[in-house]
């Protein structure tokens, strides 16, 4: 026969009631303990990065880069190329790719010209047939050794860093150059405040030994 199991007593269902008012007040209070640090985190991570940033800061930018062996540029010539930006991230495909122009001007002696201009930033063209770099956008010309020649822009063209290394002509690329970091452009010209008539400059300049210098067989598009 059995046994009917006796009610519980008033103290043991007040007590029963407590545990589970605590039960759901701890459930509570935890899960709003779990939404404010996720608020929190989300509120710190960009000022940690902020503080950070310096010490943590990606050093891609300082990568010297290979653009070619130094018997892939004639003297005399300008020639147009691309490198891998070394500060790059996977989903930056096709644009991780930088042309720039490099001259060689003489023996052993190089620049590696950015090759947007230094008034708007556009793409500017080497013609060789003029030996000058001519932008498309509005009109600014610069000289075969990257000094401002007329129009809009207020220098000349931009440089990358370069060395020489084991026969490879090697650049620091991580950063296009402009006035805020450590390019320079130090060439004929470059300081003069009314630089000569653009003509005059194409049938003088560049020269060597009396004679112009030769450039690439066809001009390029950047």
């Amino acid at each position: 026969m059995d046994e009917k199991i006796p009610p519980p007593s008033p103290q043991e269902q007040e007590q029963r009631l407590h545990e589970e008012r605590v039960s759901r007040r701890t459930f509570m209070m935890n899960v709003g303990i779990a939404l404010n640090a996720l608020v929190a985190l989300a509120i710190a991570t960009p000022v940690v990065g902020y503080v950070l940033g310096p010490v943590l800061r990606r050093r891609e930018y300082l990568a010297w880069v290979p653009v070619g062996n130094v018997s892939d540029f004639p003297v005399g010539e300008t020639k147009l190329i691309s490198f891998q930006n070394p500060f790059t991230d996977a989903w930056d495909g096709a644009t991780a790719k930088i042309p720039a122009y490099v001259r060689h001007s003489a023996a052993n002696e190089f620049t590696v010209f950015a090759i947007n201009c230094a008034h708007l930033n556009c793409p500017v063209r080497w013609f060789s047939e003029s030996q000058l770099f001519m932008c498309p956008c509005h009109g600014g010309v610069y000289y075969a050794d990257g000094s401002r020649a007329s129009g809009p822009p207020e220098r000349g063209l931009f440089t990358y860093p370069l060395k020489v290394e084991s026969g490879k002509l090697l650049i620091e690329a991580g950063q296009m150059p402009t006035l805020q970091n450590k390019a320079k452009l130090d060439c004929p010209g470059a300081g003069q405040a009314e630089p000569p008539k653009i003509v005059a400059r194409i049938e003088q300049c560049p020269t060597r030994g009396g004679q112009p210098a030769p450039g690439t067989n066809a001009s390029t598009i950047g």
